[in-house]
């Protein structure tokens, strides 16, 4: 069996690391498995954030916040697409593939399964919802347009979306449960089949490990709490970096330690004069960032939304224990006093708590036993090969 993975990117960004983890685990089950990743940017890419910043006549506020994929590149004329038996979509906005593209493909009679890494494959054109729920019938006056109506870009494409489903054939996965649940809901995906399967975690990088000799390894203090919180870009206040500071500064423990990991990251420093500062730039490579989880007591995860981190999945896989709000898969992921804490939405009492709490107890041990058991690679491979299979 050939299985064409296709995501914009090969490692930018969670899908990417999710899909490429998933390629190398389907590999070591005997699936004969490649990827298709975006060269460099170029008109698609342009061309469609032109279209968005004209629609909502020259504003630059919402522009990254929605996809209309009115340009991209004709995969199905290459040799892998051809050769393929099994086409996995994951993320593929930006420029990368157009809804006539993705027309093409889910009608070339290949068999099609599509990772959704967000809520983009069942709206018009955005990639998070919030608390709109228009695309379970029709997607109009999108709120995360500048200007809009009642026919604006969302109608549009959410018209052009349906067409293409009709008579085709997909299975759609959610990274998690409540992706899934959504998304079963939409009024475009109705008649196809949508199940729920988590991301991979490499067991080779990310594994328990002695957290004295991790905190050496990464030159951080040896005695004291470690507070990690990390995004790819910090300054994206969308995770959650003023609940992060609000937090810090309620916190019960004293002589804490933030770890905080992601660029843009120096300008939290300047808001916690009085809690103790460490900052790593975005750390690529898997080691580093597996020794500075199991160098931390506890990872925090405040971002406003999430579908499944593949954040918590990895600091739990070496024995961290996670805190997050109660939104999207995070009440999946963290089982709320067990092996992390799960704090009410958007409360920094109940977030600073929950830091708190972990640190009051040891939830090591449960953290790492229930990553083995959701994220492990042949148990993740699997349930996608049977559903390739079927």
């Amino acid at each position: 069996m050939n299985v064409l993975l296709v995501n914009t990117s090969e490692r930018s960004g969670g899908a990417a690391i999710a899909a490429s983890r998933l390629m190398d685990a389907l590999g070591r089950n005997g699936v004969s498995a490649r990827m298709l990743v975006r060269g460099k940017c170029g008109f698609p890419f342009y061309w469609e954030r032109m279209v968005v910043w004209l629609h909502n006549r020259l504003s630059l506020r919402m522009l990254w916040h929605v996809d209309i994929a009115n340009s991209g590149t004709d995969i199905t004329l290459l040799p892998a697409f051809r050769e393929a038996d099994v086409v996995h979509l994951h993320w593929v906005n930006q420029g990368f593939l157009s809804l006539d593209v993705i027309d093409r493909i889910l009608h070339s009679g290949k068999r099609i399964v599509w990772t959704m890494h967000d809520q983009w494959p069942y709206t018009a054109i955005c990639h998070h919802s919030l608390t709109c729920r228009r695309f379970q019938t029709h997607c109009h006056d999108c709120p995360q347009l500048c200007h809009p109506s009642s026919h604006d870009l969302s109608y549009k494409v959410f018209e052009r979306k349906l067409a293409l489903m009709r008579d085709a054939h997909v299975t759609f996965v959610g990274c998690s449960r409540w992706i899934a649940g959504l998304a079963a809901t939409s009024a475009l995906l109705r008649g196809q089949r949508v199940v729920s399967i988590p991301n991979v975690v490499p067991s080779e990088a990310f594994h328990p490990m002695d957290r004295l000799e991790a905190r050496r390894r990464m030159n951080l203090p040896e005695q004291g709490p470690l507070v990690l919180f990390g995004s790819c870009k910090v300054s994206d206040r969308r995770k959650g970096a003023d609940y992060m500071i609000a937090a810090c500064r309620r916190l019960r423990h004293t002589g804490v330690t933030l770890v905080i990991v992601g660029r843009q990251a120096g300008w939290m420093c300047k808001e916690l004069p009085s809690v103790g500062v460490r900052v790593f730039d975005y750390i690529s490579d898997e080691h580093q960032m597996a020794a500075l989880y199991a160098a931390s007591d506890v990872y925090v995860t405040p971002s406003l939304m999430e579908n499944l981190p593949n954040t918590i999945a990895e600091a739990m896989s070496v024995g961290t224990p996670c805190v997050g709000f109660h939104t999207g898969g995070i009440p999946e992921m963290i089982d709320h006093l067990e092996n992390g804490y799960v704090a009410h939405y958007c409360d920094v009492d109940d977030l600073a708590h929950g830091i708190d709490y972990v640190l009051d107890h040891d939830l090591r041990d449960a953290a790492r036993q229930k990553a083995a058991a959701s994220y492990g690679e042949d148990a993740v491979a699997q349930q996608y090969i049977r559903i390739y299979e079927e």
